[in-house]
Formats: structure tokens, C-alpha cells, sequence
């Protein structure tokens, strides 16, 4: 299933019909929400109505304007297939045949608004539909979206990096977009671009991470300071956060050189603690997977430098109400995080409890420490009404 976003976004609708993608249920197919109309329709113009019983025609009339040498009926029908194509997945079929000549536009020397029209009827065309994302692909899109990826129109800017979020979901993809220099281009937006660039283009790394050979040339572009900038800009509940911590997740395996960049960054890890706490439920678990291959990878080193971020309090919600992975992970962290030289990464003998109490002894600060120990006692109750819950049922089974 696709990911789509949490707020408006500057480019495509995500379509609410079933979808013909093979994605990643990790990857995100559109932009964060909604398109928005920034030009309208000339005044002339009459929508085409696709459907009544003369939907083909309307389609064929549309089809035939895009091919018109007339840069006025190209820019006419970009605008329709746009809009046609916002949420019917029926309409993104039907246009297929509109892919090269849309790409076609992005490359003629015309108005902004003529490559915004074209940017945008062809991402609106490739929300959850596989088949159109590689066709965009195969018919040459790369070159000038990359070039809008540079270009001084704010627009034009966020509109590519919403293209290439999209175009990034598909397995068939990633390997092309990585092998054409997209990556560093994409690491220089969230450094320099717009919010909204920004936000689409962490997504678009994230997407294409899944892919080892695009994940070490992410990692040769040291992307993980505007990462963390960018993190700590963000919401934490919101996926521009959760795609964050993905990514950041990815390069703590990489190697010391990241994972001491993490901690040398100010307020790095105390963000990646913040997700933790309010972040989503997938947000947390990649946060929780942060800071526990942080800890692994060093005990000793990195130890002290997320306790001093006040992290037990998000770890103690997760061991109740997180995912099961991130149940797991809050819970081998615990082990690491307590005061001893031997952790073992089962937490039996030793109950969760009882490490959680261990440590709450070496926190500094009474705020901290009389958080942490709220938190236990709620989750001892939850363990408790877990444990009534469990002999009730085995009581009624033997009645």
C-alpha cells in the first residue's frame, strides 16, 4: 500500500481508487496531500467532459490537443489531463498516451507555466499508477526535472521534487533515478530549498534508500546534517519527521563517521528522543532503531549522551503501546542503557522493572526522574491488568 502525506502540498492529489502500483508499503507515492490549482483554466476555455457517453471522443479530442503544434492547446490540455486525472484512476489509464508528449514540453525553451502545466498533469498521471511512473521515466522526464531541481523558480523547484518523490516509489525506478545523479541534487534541496522542496525531497531519499547501491551513494553525500536541520524544523508526528528518522536510521549502519554526527550535532539526538515521545507509530520505531544501533554500535561512547536527553520516558510508553517492533527494540535499548558492564540483550532474569528502576537512580533531575517513575508505575499497571486479562481467559476456557 502507498504512503500518501499529511498536509497540503503543492502538487498531486493522491487518488482514492485501488491501486495498480507494486510499491514498498515504505515508500511514498505522492506529495503531502492535496494539488493545488496555482493557475487557472483561460477564461475561454470550456472543460472537456469525460463522463458522459461521448467520454472517448472528449479523451481523443484532449489526446490530440496535446500533440498540437500550438503551444495554447498544449497548454489547454495539460491543464485538462491535470485535472481529469486528479483522483480518477480510470483517467490516468485513459492518458497514457499523453506521457511523451507532456515530456516532450518539459524540454521545449516556453513559459514557466507551460513546464508547471506539464510537471503537473504528469505527476497527477503517476500517483498509484506503476505503469505511468516508468513510462514518464522511459520517456526521458530525468533530464529537465532535474534541471527544474536547480532551477531559481521556487515553483518549478518544489514541483520536480514532488515529480521525483513520485517517481521514486516504483522498484523500477530507483535504480535509474539513483544512476543518474538525482541524489546529490536532492540533498542540496533540503539544504537550500523551500519548506515544502524540503520536506518532498527527504521523502524522495527515503524512498529511494530502500535500494542498496542508492543508499551508499546517499551516505557519500554526508546528507545527515540538513537531515537533522531538518528534523528538527519539523513536526515530530508529522511524516516529514518519520521520513527523517528512516533515513537517519539507515545511516547509523553505515558507519562511526555518521553515528558521531549524530551525537556532535546540537539538539540532533534529543530530536530523534523527541519522535520518539510524538512521533507516529512507524516514526517511533524508526527512532527507537536509531538509538538503539547507536547504543549497540558503542555502549560505553553513546551511553551517557542519549540518557542525558531524557529518553526513558518514550522508551517506557513503547514497551506498552508501541508497535512490536518498537516494543522489542525500547526494550533492548532499556538493557543497554542500564547501569552495567555485562547487558544482555534478553530482558530476562531481570524484569523490565527492575532495569527501568536501576536507572531511574542515575537520572539527573527531579522532572526527569519523577516523569520516568510515573511511567513506570503506569506501565507496571498495564503489565498487571495485562496479567488479570490473561488468567481471566485461561480461567473461562477450563470452566
Amino acid at each position: 500500500m502507498d504512503l500518501a502525506g499529511e498536509t497540503t502540498s503543492l502538487a498531486s492529489t493522491v487518488a482514492s481508487s485501488s491501486s495498480s502500483s507494486s510499491v514498498s508499503s515504505t515508500d511514498c507515492d505522492s506529495p503531502r496531500g492535496g494539488d493545488a490549482d496555482h493557475e487557472l483554466l483561460h477564461a475561454t476555455a470550456v472543460s472537456v467532459p469525460v463522463s458522459s457517453s461521448s467520454s472517448s471522443a472528449s479523451i481523443q479530442r484532449i489526446l490530440n490537443l496535446i500533440r498540437s503544434e500550438d503551444p495554447d492547446s498544449r497548454l489547454f490540455a495539460a491543464r485538462e489531463i491535470r485535472r481529469l486525472t486528479k483522483t480518477s484512476h480510470r483517467c490516468r489509464r485513459h492518458f497514457s498516451q499523453a506521457v511523451e508528449p507532456l515530456v516532450s514540453m518539459l524540454r521545449l525553451d516556453s513559459h514557466e507555466s507551460h513546464h508547471e502545466a506539464a510537471l503537473l498533469a504528469l505527476l497527477n498521471l503517476a500517483v498509484k499508477y506503476e505503469k505511468n511512473k516508468v513510462s514518464i521515466v522511459e520517456a526521458g522526464a530525468l533530464e529537465p526535472i532535474m534541471n527544474f531541481l536547480q532551477s531559481n523558480s521556487p515553483t518549478l523547484q518544489e514541483y520536480a521534487s514532488a515529480s521525483l518523490l513520485t517517481l521514486s516509489a516504483s522498484p523500477n525506478n530507483k535504480p535509474i533515478i539513483g544512476a543518474n545523479g538525482v541524489i546529490p541534487l536532492l540533498v542540496k534541496v533540503i539544504k537550500h530549498g523551500s519548506p515544502q522542496a524540503k520536506a518532498d525531497a527527504v521523502m524522495a531519499l527515503s524512498n529511494l534508500s530502500t535500494l542498496s547501491s542508492n543508499l551508499t551513494m546517499i551516505l557519500s553525500t554526508k546528507p545527515l546534517s540538513p537531515i537533522l536541520n531538518l528534523l528538527k524544523s519539523s513536526k515530530k508526528s508529522s511524516k516529514t519527521s518519520e521520513k527523517c528518522c528512516s533515513l537517519i536510521e539507515s545511516l547509523m549502519v553505515s558507519g562511526e563517521e555518521a553515528r558521531t554526527c549524530l551525537v556532535s550535532d546540537e539538539g540532533g539526538v534529543l530530536a530523534v528522543v523527541e519522535v520518539l515521545e510524538n512521533g507516529s507509530l512507524q516514526a517511533k520505531e524508526h527512532a527507537v532503531g536509531v538509538l538503539l544501533t547507536l547504543c549497540q554500535s558503542d555502549r560505553t561512547k553513546y551511553r551517557e549522551p542519549i540518557l542525558r536527553e531524557g529518553v526513558i520516558p518514550g522508551l517506557l510508553e513503547l514497551t506498552v503501546q508501541g508497535t512490536s517492533k518498537s516494543r522489542t527494540k525500547a526494550q533492548r535499548l532499556l538493557c543497554l542503557l542500564r547501569d552495567s558492564e555485562s547487558p544482555r540483550s534478553e530482558v530476562q532474569p531481570d524484569t523490565i522493572e527492575n532495569i527501568v528502576s536501576s536507572l531511574i537512580s542515575h537520572i539527573d533531575g527531579d522532572d526527569q526522574s519523577g516523569k520516568a517513575k510515573k511511567m513506570l508505575a503506569e506501565m507496571v499497571q498495564v503489565s498487571m491488568e495485562k496479567s488479570l486479562r490473561h488468567l481471566q481467559e485461561r480461567a473461562s476456557t477450563l470452566a
